[in-house]
C-alpha cells in the first residue's frame, strides 16, 4: 500500500478512536489533577521525572527532551514551579548558559500528595476499563510506537537544541491536548 494513499475507512476509524481516546483522557486527567491537587499535568510530569533523577536534579534541556517539550515551555513551568517552592534552578558549574533544575524536599511532598489522584484517574480510566490481555496488548502497541519514532523523535531533539545539520529546520513544539475542551466537569 503507498504510505501517501489516504487512510482507509477502517485505519481512519482506528485512528480516530486512538487518538480521540488519549486526548479525552490526557484532557480529563489534567482537569482533576488541577481541580483536586492543584497541579497541572505538565507540573506532576516535570516534578516526577526529577524525583527519578539522581539526585533529583536535571538539566534543564535534558528536563525538556524528558518530558518531550520545548525548553522554553520547560523554562516557563519550572519559573512557576520555583514560586511555588517546588523547584530550585542553579547554573551548572563551568558551563555558563547550562542550567539545573533540582526538585525541593516541599516540591517531592507536593508530589506525593498528587500522585494518589493521578494513579487512582488512571486506573479508573485506563486499567479498569480493559482486560488483562488488552493491557498487556497496550503494553506492547506503544513499545512499538515508540520505537518507530525513535529516530525522528531523536533527529527532532537534536535540531531543536542545534546539534542537527537541520538545526535551522523549524522545529514545532508538541502540543498534548491538555487543554482539550472535550473533557466534561465531574
Amino acid at each position: 500500500m503507498n504510505d501517501d494513499a489516504p487512510l482507509t475507512a477502517s485505519e481512519q476509524e482506528i485512528w480516530r478512536s486512538y487518538f480521540t481516546g488519549t486526548r479525552e483522557l490526557a484532557a480529563h486527567l489534567d482537569r482533576r489533577m488541577r481541580r483536586e491537587t492543584g497541579m497541572p499535568m505538565t507540573y506532576f510530569e516535570i516534578l516526577g521525572l526529577l524525583a527519578e533523577s539522581p539526585d533529583r536534579r536535571m538539566r534543564m534541556s535534558e528536563l525538556a527532551a524528558a518530558s518531550l517539550s520545548s525548553t522554553s515551555r520547560v523554562s516557563h513551568a519550572v519559573t512557576a514551579l520555583e514560586k511555588s517552592g517546588w523547584v530550585s534552578r542553579r547554573p551548572v558549574e563551568g558551563d555558563r548558559r547550562g542550567w539545573v533544575a533540582h526538585l525541593t524536599d516541599e516540591g517531592l511532598a507536593a508530589l506525593g500528595a498528587a500522585e494518589p489522584t493521578h494513579a487512582a484517574t488512571v486506573r479508573q480510566y485506563l486499567f479498569r476499563v480493559l482486560t488483562p490481555a488488552q493491557v498487556a496488548a497496550l503494553a506492547e502497541i506503544g513499545r512499538a510506537i515508540q520505537d518507530g519514532l525513535g529516530v525522528v523523535c531523536a533527529s527532532a531533539r537534536a535540531a531543536a537544541a542545534g546539534e542537527h545539520p537541520d538545526a535551522d529546520a523549524e522545529v514545532e513544539e508538541i502540543d498534548t491536548g491538555m487543554d482539550c475542551p472535550l473533557d466534561d466537569p465531574e
